[in-house]
């Protein structure tokens, strides 16, 4: 069974730095589509940036572009979300999860069935 297990969240001021990680097991097969998502209350859940290892493709949102980077550890099967120049709205909780069994990376939320615990990221202005 594919588990994920997040850490790294914290609190930065605004232009600072964080990196969190997403270590997952259970995959038996090396083709998987792996994705970083971010809450506030009140609000839908959205795609901040996603990693799929057949290919080493990565894909970011727009709000993230140029300020987050995201690369997968083949030998630890962790994902990293190095995120730099934060800013006040990117605090949120932050969760990855996995469309493993899934072709390619998923648009829809719903194809993800693996997640995260999630972690905290407050930005200070």
């Amino acid at each position: 069974r594919v588990q994920l297990v997040e850490s790294g969240g914290g609190s930065v001021q605004a232009g600072g730095s964080l990196r969190l990680s997403c270590a997952g097991s259970g995959y038996t097969r090396n083709e998987y589509c792996t994705a970083w998502f971010r809450q506030l209350p009140g609000k839908e859940r959205e795609r901040v940036a996603d990693f799929y290892t057949g290919t080493s493709n990565a894909w970011y949102a727009d709000f993230v572009k140029g300020r987050f980077t995201t690369f997968y550890d083949n030998a630890k099967t962790t994902l990293y979300l190095q995120m730099n120049n934060l800013k006040p709205e990117d605090s949120a909780t932050y969760y990855c999860a996995s469309s493993y069994g899934n072709p390619g990376c998923p648009g829809n939320l719903r194809v993800f069935g693996y997640w995260g615990q999630g972690t905290q990221v407050t930005v200070s202005a």
